[in-house]
């Protein structure tokens, strides 16, 4: 009697473990078979969700059954989620349900218009560029802008993080928000000093910017420069400007590495080259250090610039017109002798 008790006794141990494992493996058990991240769209249905795991995971019937118990079948948030090896079912489905998705990394680098990064950005996002830009053409709007174009001087050159299903408003907000904090009172106090309206501010410090190569080291000097050139009543003349009147002609798809005397003509209220003054916005997106440069402008008696073939990326600067078109003709040769059209 007492041996057929251990018997069941022992039996019934041995059906609670059997089941007790397969609780555990099928709830809390690794069930990824490979890293990666899976995109859950608004509007999903559960099958969709189960197609989207399938190629992430080791059993999707098991995933499927904690799902259902779980009801993630009905409540779910949409999003960019991260299968990483070694997750259960459970930890799986709980962060789709409670919406907890990896954020996306953005490079917001300097371009040409709004249009440009939008294309870019929204390549890691749920939304395609017409409805972004859509989008943030209303948000322009409610600001008294003709388009998301007058929303240029709004970004900075950098990295930002943001989630798959960043709505446009949410993604603006963002920027606007930096924005407003980059505008201190010191700031806006400089900015009065200097006799330039917001706009012109970035619009100088676009051309500063592209000048300079992004690179600090020339910038406030660039930028005295070209002050120097405005309050003289001087045409700016910066080749960056006339490379982008070319460029939004041809919708940024011809890249001008080098400007004629041809493209010194070519009709826009950016070119400097054809008008005076600064232009009416900035030809790219730009960075703080080139607003602040402007701001913070170096006071000297410049009025030449010319690209230095003997030190790249930096410039030879002057007062005197001789010396410029000696420059020039230096730069000139050594461009001929490299074959850059």
């Amino acid at each position: 009697m007492k041996k057929t008790l251990v018997i069941i006794v022992v039996c019934i141990l041995a059906v609670a473990g059997f089941f007790g494992f397969r609780f555990y493996t099928k709830y809390y058990g690794n069930n990824i078979q490979k890293d990666g991240y899976v995109l859950i769209p608004h509007g999903a249905n559960f099958k969709q969700i189960l197609d989207s795991i399938t190629p992430y995971v080791k059993n999707k019937e098991t995933f499927a059954d904690v799902a259902k118990d779980k009801e993630l079948d009905r409540y779910f948030k949409p999003g960019r989620y991260h299968f990483e090896n070694g997750a259960s079912n459970t930890r799986l489905v709980n962060m789709i349900k409670a919406g907890n998705q990896t954020e996306n990394s953005f490079r917001i680098g300097d371009f040409g218009d709004m249009y440009q990064m939008i294309g870019k950005v929204t390549k890691k996002t749920e939304l395609d560029s017409l409805k972004f830009i859509n989008d943030l053409n209303i948000i322009a709007a409610e600001k008294g802008f003709r388009n998301a174009e007058d929303l240029k001087k709004y970004f900075f050159i950098n990295t930002y993080n943001f989630f798959w299903t960043v709505t446009p408003k949410e993604f603006f907000q963002k920027f606007e928000n930096q924005y407003n904090d980059f505008w201190t009172a010191e700031r806006k106090s400089k900015e009065q000093q200097s006799g330039l309206t917001r706009d012109q501010v970035y619009a100088l410090a676009s051309i500063v910017y592209k000048e300079s190569g992004g690179k600090p080291d020339e910038m406030k000097t660039i930028a005295g420069l070209y002050l120097n050139r405005y309050k003289k009543g001087m045409k700016l003349q910066s080749d960056p400007t006339v490379i982008y009147a070319i460029n939004k002609q041809t919708n940024f798809k011809e890249p001008i590495k080098r400007v004629f005397y041809k493209h010194l003509t070519t009709p826009s209220p950016y070119n400097t080259y054809a008008n005076t003054g600064i232009p009416p916005g900035p030809i790219c997106v730009v960075d703080q250090n080139s607003v602040d440069a402007v701001l913070n402008s170096e006071n000297n008696n410049y009025i030449f610039m010319c690209a230095d073939p003997a030190r790249f990326g930096f410039h030879k600067f002057t007062a005197s017109a001789e010396q410029h078109v000696i420059n020039a003709k230096a730069y000139q040769d050594w461009l001929n002798s490299k074959n850059i059209k």
